[in-house]
């Protein structure tokens, strides 16, 4: 009897002390969740992570819009003879010099009717010549005259088309830039206005953004810029806007270019982007995009306190202003101070306690 009460003990106290664990882990989880750390807690000198004061200052009122980066130049080249195309020199995304060669197109084809043109032009030589020679003697009226002098102009022009056409063999590039794309491969046949790969200069870029008509009055006043590009965070002020003088009578919208500057890394035509008009200034609460810590639905920061201390508090945000910092609606107010590492923070946090027993 004795022996069966004792196995019983020794299969339940394990299972106690599992328990008792996972209790402990649970209060723990609920604390980080909570923003809580345990009475008297504070992190460690060595552990106090990077912050800033939250305070309000000036920002610009800016009215967003969406807009697509173009480049300033761009050109589609495109064959200027009918034949096949012999050899493919560039691909996207090879950057090319002017005049480089691109592709081969053969020029049989034209050559034959560079021969052709140039036999035309003899029988219509010939012709005229007689013309002139009858017209001479009384044989032909003046009119008859001037027909085959027109003829042999026109037969003229043929054969200077066909020779300039059957030069057009070697396709070159008009600009220097990045092949943006080809439409063409090595085989396939040329025609007349077929394109056949399309170059933009990568140095100069705009950014192209469609003006509601009721905000065009107040825009137009407005001299300042900033492109955001939301993927990269990425922030640029504009160089110069151009507003075109014409609306567009189904969407009631004008078009304004805004150009950036010369070289800008990481933006390529055809990339979303955001501009924002400058339309004001006004003090707003602001803190960086590094401070706030998002889970799901849920935005919050670690607000922390003279003794070291840190307490998750939800926070409600509204727009970037103009320099990438957020707007603070409600939360946190002005000469409060929160990390600008939340993660770390948090782990501090849940590590602390178990270090601390």
């Amino acid at each position: 009897m004795f022996f069966l009460v004792y196995k019983q003990i020794m299969i339940f106290m394990p299972k106690c002390s599992l328990l008792l664990r996972k209790g402990s882990l649970l209060l723990s989880a609920l604390a980080f969740l909570a923003g809580l750390a345990p009475a008297g807690f504070s992190l460690a000198a060595d552990a106090v992570p990077a912050s800033v004061i939250v305070q309000a200052r000036e920002v610009d009122l800016g009215f967003p819009v969406e807009a697509t980066v173009e480049a300033v130049r761009q050109a589609t080249v495109a064959a200027q003879i009918a034949g096949r195309i012999l050899d493919v020199r560039v691909d996207a995304g090879q950057r090319v010099k002017q005049g480089e060669l691109l592709m081969r197109i053969d020029v049989r084809e034209a050559a034959g009717s560079d021969a052709s043109a140039r036999a035309a032009m003899e029988q219509a030589a010939a012709a005229y010549e007689r013309a002139k020679n009858l017209h001479a003697q009384k044989f032909i009226s003046q009119a008859a005259l001037d027909q085959a002098a027109a003829t042999f102009k026109a037969a003229q022009g043929a054969v200077a088309a066909s020779g300039a056409g059957a030069s057009h063999g070697n396709v070159t590039a008009p600009i220097a830039g990045v092949v943006a794309e080809r439409h063409v491969e090595a085989g396939e046949m040329a025609a007349p206005g077929k394109p056949l790969t399309t170059i933009f200069d990568p140095k100069s870029l705009r950014v192209i953004a469609s003006l509601p008509q009721y905000k065009l009055a107040e825009l137009k006043k407005s001299a300042r810029a900033r492109i955001e590009f939301p993927e990269s965070g990425k922030w640029i002020d504009v160089q110069r806007i151009e507003i075109l003088p014409t609306v567009d009578p189904r969407s009631h919208t004008a078009t304004a270019r805004l150009y950036l500057p010369e070289n800008v890394e990481g933006v390529v035509p055809g990339s979303y982007a955001r501009a924002l008009f400058t339309i004001g200034q006004a003090k707003k609460l602001t803190l960086p995009p590094a401070a706030v810590l998002r889970r799901g639905e849920v935005t919050a920061v670690y607000v922390l306190d003279d003794k070291g201390g840190a307490r998750l508090r939800q926070v409600r945000l509204g727009e970037a202003v103009a320099g990438g910092e957020l707007e603070v609606l409600a939360g946190i107010s002005s000469g409060e101070r929160v990390s600008l590492t939340p993660q770390k923070t948090g782990i501090e946090l849940r590590a602390a306690p178990a270090a601390a027993r």
